[in-house]
């Protein structure tokens, strides 16, 4: 069995940031089911939030944040994001990532629910991009070992602690262990669950079903955010249309022209995405469409070329300018909230298990992320993990925490189970468990998920690992959004459509001993 100090699942920015902070502390290995390449991260358009502007601070950056997340974010990790955010955007300029400048000065933008113009972007719409190429790069030719196309499937505890990972070999199909003291989840998020999302095939939640099973808390999963502004065009995969669009001032217009949102939100088409979500959808209910327009006709055309090249790149090798017409676009499911529970120093209940990016829930995102806090969230807590994980005496693993834990219930279905698979499961999870929920339709999909759980054969390759890392994380995010009775950031209900302060806490699963 091959050792080292630390063995990190997944190749995104999470993985190859924190992989280039841990090889100054020890021995290091990045297990990913893919290519190097292969990430969720690469499609992040809009960029990253940092206080580093002539009129922003931490103070303003922690106010927006807090108020974003709708009464559930975790104070003292937010005030750790806003306040070492501006540090770490200077780790990645040292690395070579090449922000976008103005005047010799890093140009700044603006997304729904900030106050001022923070965010900081790459090659105009391909800030993701350009920071997982600038840190594969340093990956490849660094001391980090790189091991492709291998699928981590166990995560190793004996009394208490890490000891190891064991992963199949997805060419060879042999099955093969790696000890290590710290295993960091750095998987990325669970899109996939979704008939309709912005996410890559590679958001899986492997990172939920392997802490689960290893038995760390997962919590916030009720949490899911849907972009409000996925392309829609027939026989094309939703592709984001960046929020950053109506940073610079798009419109949206419903089918017949008319431009909604102030009817929805004083803050019109920069509130926050769950509203702009579900306003999206009412309107397309309204007008009988599935789709909405965005309006971007009214800015100069040097500003959408120079601004966005790879979204107006991709529009027009599907026959759209969108500099001439509007851009069809409706709601993707895009970001998970909640996670593998850490504290603020990336710490589970396991010692020697650390959760770093969408795969964690540190509680900075709380109910609803403010747009691009993600990538600076993950910067931030990488730093921490290697931090923690490296000093000599370590301090205990996260903290005594005051949510409700509960159990995943043996539900049995009422009536008919339709059959399983990838497709069922995605479709019925956006019908049933999706930008609006209620009562009896998660109800339903609960019952459905736990026969289809039951059902499940033996996994033996990625699909059918994927498969059951899926229903294993649409189970607890049905069971979460059940037990929330409230509506709260984008966990809406129609059954109890307003928020309630009995709900002003967490719900965390554990998988029984």
């Amino acid at each position: 069995m091959a050792t080292y100090d630390y063995v990190i699942v997944g190749s995104g920015i999470a993985g190859l940031y924190t992989a280039l902070l841990a090889k100054e502390k020890g021995k290091v290995l990045i297990v990913t089911k893919g290519s190097i390449s292969d990430c969720n991260t690469r499609h992040a358009q809009g960029g990253i939030a940092a206080a580093i502007g002539e009129n922003d601070s931490p103070d303003l950056h922690y106010k927006d944040t807090i108020a974003a997340g709708a009464g559930l974010c975790d104070q003292e990790a937010a005030r750790i994001l806003v306040e070492e955010g501006p540090h770490r955007i200077a780790d990645l300029i040292n690395f070579g990532v090449p922000f976008d400048t103005t005047d010799g000065r890093i140009a700044l933008t603006k997304e729904a629910a900030h106050t001022v113009s923070r965010i900081l972007h790459a090659g105009g719409d391909a800030t993701g991009e350009h920071i997982e190429v600038t840190l594969s790069r340093r990956v490849m030719y660094s001391t980090v070992s790189v091991l492709e196309y291998c699928l981590a499937t166990d995560v190793l505890v004996e009394r208490g602690r890490v000891k190891g990972v064991r992963a199949l070999d997805l060419r060879g199909g042999s099955v093969e262990e790696f000890e290590c003291r710290n295993v960091i989840l750095a998987t990325g998020g669970a899109g996939r669950l979704f008939k309709h999302t912005t996410n890559s095939e590679v958001a899986t939640a492997d990172g939920t079903a392997l802490a689960y099973k290893a038995g760390a808390e997962i919590t916030d999963v009720e949490f899911f955010q849907f972009h409000p502004t996925a392309l829609r065009l027939p026989g094309v995969a939703p592709f984001l249309i960046s929020e950053a669009v109506r940073g610079e001032g798009g419109l949206l217009r419903n089918v017949d022209g008319y431009r909604f949102m102030p009817d929805y939100d004083s803050r019109a088409d920069l509130a926050p995405r769950d509203i702009v979500a579900r306003a999206i959808q009412r309107e397309m209910k309204k007008t009988n469409s599935d789709r909405v327009f965005l309006d971007v006709t009214h800015l100069p055309a040097q500003t959408i070329l120079t601004r966005f090249p790879h979204i107006y790149q991709f529009c027009m090798d599907h026959g759209l300018d969108i500099t001439k017409g509007l851009v069809p676009v409706a709601p993707a499911a895009h970001y998970m909230m909640g996670g593998v529970r850490t504290n603020v120093w990336g710490e589970t209940n396991i010692q020697g298990l650390f959760g770093v990016g969408e795969t964690a829930c540190t509680g900075v995102h709380g109910a609803n992320r403010l747009a691009s806090n993600s990538l600076l969230e993950v910067l931030v807590f990488a730093r921490r993990i290697i931090e923690r994980s490296s000093a000599r005496k370590r301090q205990s693993s996260a903290a005594a925490w005051d949510g409700e834990y509960q159990e995943m219930p043996d539900r049995k279905p009422i009536g008919a189970v339709p059959a399983g698979g990838l497709s069922s499961l995605q479709s019925m999870l956006w019908d049933n468990v999706g930008i609006v929920r209620s009562c009896d339709s998660l109800a339903g999909a609960a019952c459905v998920l736990a026969t289809w759980w039951k059902d499940l054969p033996p996994a033996t390759d990625r699909p059918s690992y994927e498969l059951c890392n899926l229903v294993l994380a649409g189970r607890l995010m049905t069971e979460a959004a059940l037990a929330r009775q409230e509506s709260r950031g984008a966990h809406f209900r129609t059954d109890y459509p307003r928020p309630s302060k009995r709900w002003l806490r967490h719900i965390a699963f554990r998988k029984s001993s």
